[in-house]
């Protein structure tokens, strides 16, 4: 019994440091299984970079859910990306007396003002993509991500495994976010670690910008670079929203694509269709981070302890079984994540 009880907790510690790759049916749950019961009648309000994200929507319906069955109000500002628009937004939260303000994909330190002068009022404050890092800070009860450096290896070695011959990336990144540059990095330094591999180009495309910019981009990449360019790395699913389009037109159906995030509903549908040239993404578990959310400022109201849970990264290619009529193509759907947090807060059943 006790040689069981060593082999469990060796075998619960491996789960916590892996990546998942997931398959049908996988129950794996390596998150809190304890916790302080609901705090009801709270109202939170989720500020949005731009809700055009995959990341930060799909997060949204998740803690949209989840404030279902612990009985709060939530609601959302959409900034648009415009730094005016969100200042105005946030102290629209904070003069509405919102008992807690998500930052959803806003880099916490270009309001940092912002958010000290709502916590001296008492609003708790909380992010996903908001730092570079998961966890608490200064400014935030918590920071929701998986870990920037894993998800870039995973992207970047996910190339370097599945080409051969000579290999040259174009990097897309959004250089306002530090999580974005924190996984730009980690891309490049992967890369050139092999030595048949290089970076031609590290682009600064914003999110916003994307569908636009692509247009343009993706034949002046060609022009300068030609059959060097094979493949391409982003930080986000949402340039591969745009660039298929734009490789056709110049007939360069042989460049791959892969995403360092977020595994957004259409990027898992077509990643897993095989009707596309991208052809992996390392997914944010992006539903169970928005129960996640939830679970942390429910923590943060019963002036309990956070968890420390960070949530692992999901590898997603045309080979995965994840099934096609997947929920809102949420990549960690066979997660029993929901089951885990109704408990820990004393949800009814019938709670979504």
């Amino acid at each position: 019994m006790k040689r069981w009880m060593h082999f469990s907790r060796w075998l619960t510690g491996l789960f916590s440091c892996m990546p998942l790759i997931l398959q049908a049916g996988s129950t794996i749950w390596n998150g809190p299984e304890e916790g302080p019961p609901r705090q009801p009648g709270m109202h939170i309000i989720y500020l949005a970079d731009t809700m055009q994200n995959g990341g930060i929507s799909g997060v949204y319906r998740g803690l949209q859910q989840a404030s279902q069955c612990l009985g709060w109000k939530l609601s959302y500002l959409d900034s648009n990306s415009v730094h005016e628009k969100l200042i105005s937004q946030f102290n629209q939260a904070v003069a509405e007396h919102a008992d807690a303000i998500v930052l959803g994909g806003i880099n916490s330190d270009a309001i940092k003002p912002a958010i000290q002068a709502a916590k001296s009022v008492g609003i708790i404050i909380a992010g996903w993509h908001a730092q570079a890092r998961a966890g608490a800070s200064d400014d935030l009860v918590t920071n929701i991500t998986t870990e920037a450096d894993q998800v870039a290896t995973m992207a970047a070695q996910f190339i370097i495994e599945h080409s051969s011959g000579e290999v040259g990336v174009v990097i897309l990144n959004d250089a306002r976010f530090d999580i974005a540059n924190a996984k730009t990095a980690k891309m490049q330094e992967v890369i050139n670690s092999c030595s048949r591999c290089s970076v031609l180009s590290v682009e600064n495309v914003p999110i916003t910008e994307s569908d636009a910019r692509m247009r343009d981009l993706v034949p002046h990449l060609n022009q300068q670079f030609g059959s060097r360019w094979t493949h391409t790395l982003a930080i986000n699913d949402i340039y591969f929203d745009h660039i298929n389009y734009p490789l056709r037109t110049i007939n360069r159906l042989d460049i791959r694509n892969v995403s360092a995030g977020d595994g957004s509903a259409k990027a898992i549908s077509r990643i897993i269709s095989g009707r596309s040239q991208q052809v992996a993404t390392i997914a944010e578990p992006l539903n169970q981070q928005g129960w996640q959310l939830a679970d942390e400022l429910n923590r943060a109201f019963a002036k309990s302890p956070a968890s420390g849970y960070i949530a692992p990264p999901i590898l997603i290619t045309t080979g995965s079984t994840l099934q096609k009529d997947t929920a809102a193509g949420e990549a960690e759907s066979n997660i029993f994540y929901k089951q885990y947090y109704r408990k820990i807060w004393g949800c009814t059943p019938s709670s979504p």
